[in-house]
């Protein structure tokens, strides 16, 4: 009795061990592909500048005597200007600097309207750049390919994997056919986002919720905890969930919680949690602060 008692205890563990080491080796490769889109032309850390625009003639250069001014030998003292009408871009690049714009030269290019349906890339040598709009602004979001950052970026800290915060969740569909709650950004603007819902968990035997959102065919979460401004990211995390099944359910793993883009960057423009996503525990789990741009 005794010894088969021993046996299944060992077996468990044998089990146990095995199903933990599989789950970390996962959230580990994870965390590399995270890295890795960091790092990719379309990632955040080779952001160099944000400029927002004014009505009318706005100059750029790497001068210092225009009006928008890219890094230092980056480009052209007096590279031309970026006329905005209303809520459309116009590129006026001076002869002289070799402005692509998706991959051609051409004169006078409009590279932005309210109705652009994908993103219109100009390029100078290292530099890529696109017009960005946020609520009523509209600006240039600059990036060089070359950045030191993403040379030097190694890795981001993050909690070892705890399936005891991988949790099934309902989501409780609002009373009326449409529901928003309203989410402000970094600097400032609020606006009314769509919700599908509100997701409803159980963590050591307390209910909790967390408004969601929706992108493409996943549930978008932002939220913040108690680790928050200490172990974690001030401004909270992000994490993403599948769309529930018939039932209602799904899974959120706050082993996949993951910083926001401006934890890494002083140039996006990224949404805080509302206030009832600031879940009163700590939430050890997912990715930590990035120590050496704590204070960038």
């Amino acid at each position: 009795m005794l010894k088969t008692f021993l046996f299944n205890f060992l077996l468990l563990s044998v089990i146990y061990t095995h199903a933990q080491t599989t789950y970390q080796q996962e959230i580990d490769a994870w965390h590399t592909k995270r890295i890795e889109s960091l790092k990719k032309e379309d990632g955040w850390l080779n952001l160099v500048g944000l400029y927002w625009l004014q009505q009318g003639k706005n100059t750029f250069g790497s001068g210092s005597n225009v009006q928008i001014k890219f890094p230092k030998n980056s480009i052209t003292e007096n590279a031309g200007w970026f006329e905005l009408k209303s809520t459309t871009v116009i590129l006026h690049a001076n002869k002289e600097t070799a402005i692509l714009v998706n991959g051609i030269r051409k004169t006078d290019p409009i590279i932005f309207t309210k109705d652009s349906e994908k993103p219109i890339q100009c390029s100078y040598k290292n530099l890529r750049w696109t017009i960005i709009k946020r609520e009523d602004k509209i600006g240039i979001r600059l990036r060089d390919i070359n950045s030191n950052l993403v040379k030097a970026f190694k890795e981001i800290p993050y909690y070892p994997a705890d399936s005891n915060f991988k949790i099934k969740a309902y989501l409780q569909k609002p009373s009326q056919q449409k529901s928003s709650i309203f989410i402000t950004n970094i600097i400032g603007q609020t606006n009314a986002q769509n919700s599908p819902g509100k997701l409803v968990f159980t963590l050591n035997n307390q209910q909790y919720s967390l408004d969601a959102l929706q992108e493409d065919n996943e549930l978008f979460i932002v939220f913040g905890d108690a680790t928050s401004g200490n172990e974690t990211y001030p401004a909270g995390r992000f994490m993403y969930a599948n769309m529930p099944d018939k039932d209602g359910y799904t899974i959120l793993d706050f082993n996949k919680a993951f910083n926001p883009p401006c934890a890494f960057t002083p140039y996006a423009t990224c949404p805080l949690p509302p206030k009832q996503n600031i879940l009163p525990i700590a939430i050890t789990a997912g990715e930590k602060n990035v120590e050496h741009l704590k204070n960038k």
